[in-house]
């Protein structure tokens, strides 16, 4: 019998919340970042609606000018998933695909030395806890990419949520101006980002590692690149992305990051490649300004502690003789002490 063909299906209705799954560990989710390119400032925001565990996923992250970094994480209680508003958190859509908003009223730990993160308790125990008030507005400049991957004949396809990292996925290059004020500081954005929404079932162990590399150059420049590693081997790796060129999407057909690691195990650049399905080639030059770790654990029915550590570093990038600015996010299960992913090459 043949397979059924498979589409990608998006709709201006799924930027808004969605009718839980019954899995346990349903997630919807919603993301942002942005940064200025000349004060290399900005930062990421996120919000996980876990409906069916109770509560929300909150986390903030603002990369300040002398350095510091604002971060705050909450697992605020909620009752149901009919909005993006949990924590202090809020994220309205004001026209799907087009332009949305987002504010912050709360607290944020400011780091000194924001690594200190590893250990969170410490870190929340030993440095101020700080007012945050966060108003930007977002304007899409790109078309958008992903959605929910369906069968031709509108049927869903069935996913296993022990193991699932989302069934439905998709990101945008946009601008994002306002304001973000910590402590007494105002700073004024006007900066350029990536976001994206996902939902259905989640666990931050169903991936054995990834490198996730939001850029942006300009308004009419700017990429993603992805590589994602489901079993920990350098076989089944998934490479994909797309390329920002005027107001279209190439598709990545493939790409390599080579990385720079320090002693511990932390990115501090990379080298990449990338080549559109049009055979165009791009090389593209990472160097982390400051970077954050941050870590997920979840106990197995069977009582198996698992850890995953994501480091979520604001990066300046080189590509085609232009300066950018964005995110290397790297997740890995931690296994033995180390990282899965540190020994990948490519």
């Amino acid at each position: 019998m043949a397979s059924k063909k498979i589409i990608t299906i998006l709709e201006p209705s799924d930027e808004y919340t969605h009718e839980p799954d019954a899995a346990s560990n349903y997630n919807e989710s919603m993301y942002f970042n942005t940064f200025d390119i000349e004060k290399e400032i900005g930062g990421w925001f996120r919000l996980g609606n876990r409906v069916n565990e109770g509560y929300a996923e909150m986390s903030i992250c603002v990369y300040l000018p002398n350095g510091q970094v604002g971060f705050m994480f909450d697992r605020p209680q909620i009752v149901d998933n009919r909005s993006m508003q949990a924590g202090g958190l809020s994220i309205d859509v004001i026209e799907p695909f087009e332009t949305l908003k987002l504010s912050y009223s709360g607290k944020v730990c400011l780091l000194d030395d924001p690594r200190q993160m590893a250990n969170p308790r410490q870190a929340f125990n030993e440095n101020p806890i700080v007012d945050c008030n966060i108003e930007l507005d977002w304007t899409g400049m790109s078309p958008m990419y992903g959605g929910k991957p369906v069968y031709e004949d509108g049927s869903e396809m069935e996913t296993n949520a022990e193991g699932s990292f989302a069934k439905a996925h998709y990101e945008q290059h946009g601008k994002m101006e306002g304001a973000i004020t910590v402590s007494k500081e105002a700073l004024e954005i006007h900066g350029m980002g990536l976001r994206d929404k996902s939902w259905g079932a989640r666990y931050w162990q169903s991936i054995s590692w990834y490198r996730w590399l939001p850029m942006v150059f300009s308004p009419d420049f700017a990429l993603m690149l992805s590589i994602i590693s489901t079993d920990g081997s350098g076989e089944k790796v998934r490479r994909a992305g797309m390329v920002l060129e005027g107001d279209e999407y190439k598709l990545i057909e493939d790409c390599r990051i080579e990385t720079t690691w320090d002693d511990s195990d932390y990115q501090t650049g990379m080298q990449c490649w990338a080549k559109t399905s049009d055979g165009k080639e791009y090389e593209i030059d990472g160097e982390v300004l400051s970077l954050i770790p941050l870590r997920n654990r979840r106990k197995t029915p069977d009582g198996e502690n698992l850890l995953t550590r994501i480091t979520e570093a604001m990066t300046r990038y080189r590509c085609n003789g232009e300066v950018g600015i964005g995110m290397s996010e790297y997740l890995d299960q931690i296994q033995n002490g180390r990282p899965t992913g540190r020994d990948f090459s490519g």
